[in-house]
């Protein structure tokens, strides 16, 4: 007798296409650099903000290339950065 179990086809996984938002919680950035470090596209840079006492806070340059893989976020220390 023929196996009577049917591959079901795969639900195809909706990719994610809205634009990215990313949230710089500004009091939680001491500015280690590690999330522009590890952004692949470049989304992220340092900007002097002499109202820190680092000298420097975390901006988004070009959110337009930001691709929500969550790098920056995953690996902030501080908790400084929220991908949505």
């Amino acid at each position: 007798m023929a196996d009577a179990a049917v591959a079901a086809p795969k639900a195809a996984k909706k990719k994610d296409k809205s634009p990215a938002k990313i949230e710089i919680i500004n009091e939680n950035c001491k500015a280690c650099d590690i999330c522009v470090d590890v952004c692949p596209q470049n989304v992220l840079a340092m900007r002097k903000d002499p109202a820190k006492w680092e000298g420097y806070v975390v901006e988004v340059i070009d959110l337009e290339k930001c691709t929500k893989c969550m790098l920056c976020e995953i690996e902030c220390p501080d908790f400084a950065i929220e991908i949505s």
